[in-house]
């Protein structure tokens, strides 16, 4: 069984549009770019977990206010989960993210997220 932690689902979520699904659905909006996290069932099968130890980890990520849960949309990442996720993207998958977005697009977006050094992606993986 896979060790849980907020940052591993943000790895993980990662590694599923990157390597699984090839695919990320992004929203513009006024408030900035939002990313529909996939859902709780999606991460518990891949991680290969029951789907009830994951939604602990929804809920401290609520409360950290890295997503939102929108009804009839789902889960959706604030600026701050977004910004972990190109964090994790650039650190860890730059090639597989430039090939999804296309380079101009993924750069464009990553221009975008604060570089401070507190941000950097809380992903520690082997």
């Amino acid at each position: 069984m896979a060790a849980l932690s907020i940052e591993n689902l943000f790895l993980s979520a990662v590694k599923l549009f990157l390597l699984e699904e090839h695919a990320i659905s992004l929203s513009f909006t006024a408030e900035g770019i939002r990313i529909r996290f996939p859902t709780t069932r999606r991460l518990a099968e891949y991680l290969e977990v029951p789907h009830y130890y994951i939604l602990p980890y929804f809920a401290m990520m609520e409360e950290q206010e890295l997503v939102t849960r929108a009804e009839r949309v789902g889960i959706l990442t604030t600026k701050t989960g977004t910004d972990w996720i190109f964090k994790i993207m650039k650190e860890h998958y730059p090639t597989e993210s430039s090939a999804l977005l296309g380079d101009e697009i993924f750069q464009s977006i990553i221009s975008l997220i604060p570089n401070n050094q507190s941000n950097k992606a809380p992903v520690h993986h082997s």
